[in-house]
């Protein structure tokens, strides 16, 4: 057993971890499910449409996407643990300062600040973070730290509905907001400090050597790993955004689809928890490859004629333990192709592509409803999710 992997098995280290799940949880249901969770008290309150108010987070998810490389720099250099708390707390301001805006300038604005706390403190630096302190035991200690992450929303969406009932979507943002600075960054700084411990027993990480990310550009491998997770992020996404008018013109009624829609969040929690366990039997191409063909099968569920409800239910679970296995997969697969030299860097600059397709994936989800209803859409998704198939057949095989 190596020193990295054996310093993560050390019971010392698991509250770190756990902690980071903690603060991974509690940051994606503040910084990312927050919004759905408050959009309609949102849109009677301040008499804005849907798509105007969207532009906010949409405009967090490209200001993430273009300064996750410059995050992953900076984990290379050794900030990672900076990094974690203080883009929660950064977040955590932000989401507050939202109560403030009178303006859609204003609501831009504060969401392009909350976008960068989401590339500092979310699963990219994160994993990166988790990479560099631990090298090959990374693995075991980015699925642990994802593994609550899947209940965000089942969390984020339950406290929306309550916090804005009693104290209308201003109070319920000064919640979320004190929640990030008094919970997330506490958390997630007291986790770095003690996964940095290394450092005072002489096993500091390896200085990162220049120009690893243009030497990344320029390989194949690269370029298919962005567009991999691009697909597979674009075919969750579309489907995210969307679940409840694809379930209901499907036949579901609305509790029903509510329901299934609600399945996707335990369905990542069982997806990691089965990687957990068996994480020994599978390589990070191989398990890749069958999370992507959840995707496929999860797409050719609900484009079965006269599909039921338990299919409504099935294409729930299947595509969340997707999106489950994916999002630990990403920093895995990463670092095995394109190595861990450098991996903050190019990790960021992979991340681009799902962040990116993230969104524009209302965009894209809108524009396919136009065309045929749920069914064009199920079926774009679908075309999404084998490519992605077809791509990452040819990443296992370029050397």
């Amino acid at each position: 057993m190596t020193g990295a992997t054996a310093e993560v098995d050390q019971p010392g280290d698991a509250p770190a971890v756990w902690l980071l799940a903690l603060g991974q949880t509690l940051g994606f249901a503040t910084l990312l499910y927050m919004f759905g969770a408050l959009i309609v008290p949102l849109e009677q309150a301040t008499g804005w449409s849907k798509a105007a108010l969207s532009l906010g987070p949409t405009t967090a998810l490209v200001v993430s996407a273009m300064a996750a490389p410059f995050m992953g720099r900076l984990v290379d250099k050794g900030f990672g643990a900076e990094l974690l708390s203080g883009g929660a707390m950064l977040g955590g301001i932000a989401v507050a300062g939202l109560s403030l805006v009178t303006s859609q300038i204003g609501w831009i604005a504060v969401w392009a600040v909350v976008g960068l706390a989401h590339s500092a403190s979310l699963y990219d630096v994160c994993f990166a973070f988790l990479t560099r302190r631990l090298g090959v035991g990374a693995r075991a200690a980015i699925i642990r730290a994802t593994l609550l992450a899947g209940f965000a929303s089942t969390i984020a969406f339950p406290a929306g509905a309550i916090l804005s009932a009693h104290f209308g979507w201003t109070g319920a943002v000064l919640v979320f907001g004190a929640v990030q600075v008094l919970v997330t960054a506490p958390v997630n700084w007291y986790a770095g400090f003690r996964l940095r411990r290394r450092e005072r027993v002489g096993q500091q990480p390896t200085p990162t050597p220049p120009g690893m990310l243009s030497k990344a550009v320029r390989k194949p491998q690269f370029w298919l790993l962005v567009a991999v997770f691009a697909l597979c992020w674009m075919n969750h996404a579309v489907f995210f955004t969307y679940f409840i008018p694809i379930f209901t013109e499907l036949g579901a009624p609305p509790g029903v689809a509510v329901a299934a829609a609600a399945c996707v969040g335990p369905a990542q929690f069982a997806g990691r928890l089965l990687l957990m366990f068996y994480e020994s039997r599978f390589t990070a191409h191989g398990a890749t490859a069958v999370a992507i063909v959840m995707f496929v099968v999860a797409s050719l569920v609900l484009l079965a004629p006269g599909a039921s409800i338990w299919l409504i239910f099935a294409f729930a679970l299947l595509q969340g333990s997707g999106i489950g296995l994916m999002s630990i997969l990403r920093p895995v697969l990463i670092a095995e192709v394109m190595g861990r030299e450098g991996f903050g860097a190019i990790a960021g600059a992979i991340a681009m592509g799902p962040l990116l397709a993230i969104a524009a994936a209302p965009l894209v989800g809108a524009g396919l409803l136009g065309l045929g209803g749920a069914k064009a859409l199920i079926a774009g998704a679908l075309a999404m999710a084998v490519t992605a198939t077809v791509l990452a057949a040819v990443l296992r095989r370029v050397r």
